[in-house]
């Protein structure tokens, strides 16, 4: 599994900039069972209630200089950005600090070549102040999708497969771009990529087609992977039970992801809601269908 293989130590206290998913409290669990405190960075109106448990500072992702100042006063070393961020940066938060002033032409360059470019511009200017960014996989390695996962009870037939194949490379040219890091392929045609509206929005759009017939009425899989440029410190694909809830209502077989490189957030929940739903869970390689 590469990187994810053993679980990092890092020295000194950790912040968690939290954005939506359950991500960030499986990371904040994570380094809590190790005996640590970490510092919780929760993003106004897209981090989950139970972050406002831990010791905390609520930010907008426009608000730098409240940020850098709250990791300083809370001794944080190490910082790992978990979850994701559905709507653009509010402007009525920003407030004219140097500090935000300073980084604003770097963020919004980076805004329009998309979220791969944004995430590594707001990562360069978190490490400018002396911050380590370390991946949230490098923390609970054992969150990511193994190879040759098994353990839903149904399987994919070489139908789903070739599905998983088509959806695969469709992901992966949307990588290259920069776009998503989902597709969805039914009955050997991929109908449906994953944009700026996410993976939720993606399978709505697939529930309509098939009320529409413009799809088969049932069948396909939905496949995540990593971007092929992506900074693994941010953003990797995630699934947890509430992705299978959401494939199972527009009528999919199934959801396959890239091992090693995609997180499966409340494993065995996810995995008895599949088993529950008669779908699989898949993985493949990160040069798999490229």
């Amino acid at each position: 599994m590469g990187k994810g293989d053993t679980k990092r130590s890092l020295s000194g206290r950790t912040a968690i900039i939290a954005g939506n998913g359950v991500l960030p409290l499986a990371v904040a669990k994570a380094i809590q069972e190790r005996g640590e405190k970490p510092f919780l960075v929760p993003l106004k109106g897209e981090a989950d209630s139970s972050l406002y448990n831990f010791d905390h500072c609520e930010i907008s992702v426009v608000q730098l200089a409240k940020l850098i100042k709250a990791l300083k006063k809370a001794d944080v070393k190490n910082v790992i950005l978990a979850g994701g961020v559905k709507s653009r940066p509010n402007l009525t938060d920003l407030r004219p600090d140097w500090t935000t002033i300073s980084a604003l032409p770097k963020l919004f360059r980076a805004l329009g070549q998309g979220d791969d470019a944004l995430l590594k511009a707001f990562i360069s200017v978190v490490e400018k102040y002396g911050f380590h960014v370390v991946g949230a996989h490098e923390v609970v390695p054992q969150l990511l999708a193994p190879i040759g996962f098994n353990l839903t009870k149904k399987r994919a037939n070489d139908k789903n497969w070739r599905d998983i194949m088509l959806a695969a490379k469709a992901a992966a040219i949307l990588g290259k771009l920069d776009i998503g890091q989902g597709a969805v392929a039914v009955r050997g045609r991929v109908v449906a990529v994953e944009g700026a509206e996410g993976t939720d929005n993606m399978l709505r759009r697939i529930k309509e087609m098939r009320e529409e017939k413009r799809i088969p009425p049932i069948g396909g899989v939905l496949v995540k992977r990593t971007k092929a440029q992506q900074d693994e410190r941010a953003d990797l694909p995630t699934i947890g039970p509430e992705t299978i809830i959401r494939a199972k209502e527009c009528l999919l077989e199934g959801v396959a992801v890239e091992a090693g490189r995609t997180f499966i957030v409340s494993l065995k929940e996810t995995v008895e809601q599949a088993d529950k739903s008669s779908m699989f869970i898949e993985t493949f390689g990160k040069n798999d269908y490229v």
